[in-house]
């Protein structure tokens, strides 16, 4: 999933300062790919040709750097769960926004643990990730606990709680890539409301590099994950 410039300060840059930030963030973006989120920032400031100093100028903190890179990611998440939003099966939207958001927070090592870490910290700028994902992630439960697919107990909190644990097993298990389409399976079977379709449906769905194995029992996406 490609990342972006994302979030840009307020007072417009200089364009020597516009190019730091850039570059800062281009460096980011292939030291998290490569090392993970926790990365050296004195490293990333090294190859953007940069102080560290100027680093923390631009991005306070970790978290701060984190954010402005996944910030394009957030983006295409809250659009397709506006999407989803009116699919003819809320319970099938549900499942699909739920395998995109295990894929985006599977992409970088560290990702899951951060975001599971500051679920809850209004303080962490990764807030700017999380609330807006709760939030877009609530509509769409909503829809399903109202038709009876989902059952009414289960919360937004919980789920991206889930989402996210499910991200970092799969992280820690690189060796069985279908690791996360399997918890995702049993996620979805204790997720079960009244009216939940019976029977077992053959839907395979692809969560992060893995194939999970078939739904039985549990709603269907309405498309296989990306």
């Amino acid at each position: 999933m490609a990342m972006s410039t994302a979030q840009t300060p307020a007072r417009p840059m200089r364009a020597d300062a516009r190019r730091n930030y850039d570059r800062l963030l281009g460096e980011a973006r292939t030291a998290f790919a490569e090392h993970g989120t926790d990365a050296s920032l004195e490293d990333i400031a090294r190859r953007a040709g940069v102080g560290i100093g100027t680093l923390y100028r631009h991005f306070p903190n970790r978290h701060a750097l984190m954010n402005a890179v996944f910030q394009e990611a957030l983006t295409s998440l809250i659009t397709r769960s506006r999407e989803l939003a009116g699919a003819e099966q809320p319970c099938g939207g549900l499942v699909e926004w739920l395998g995109a958001i295990i894929t985006h927070a599977g992409e970088y090592r560290g990702l899951a643990q951060a975001l599971m870490s500051t679920s809850r910290d209004e303080t962490s700028a990764l807030s700017q990730c999380n609330v807006p994902l709760r939030e877009a992630g609530a509509v769409l439960l909503t829809r399903a606990q109202a038709s009876g697919a989902v059952r009414a107990d289960v919360s937004i909190d919980d789920l991206m709680q889930l989402t996210n644990a499910i991200a970092l097993a799969a992280e820690q298990s690189p060796d069985d890539p279908e690791l996360a389409g399997r918890l995702l399976m049993l996620t979805l079977q204790g997720l079960k409301g009244p009216n939940a379709e019976g029977g077992v449906r053959g839907v395979r769905v692809r969560v992060a590099v893995g194939v999970a194995g078939p739904l039985r029992g549990a709603c269907s996406p309405t498309r296989p994950f990306p």
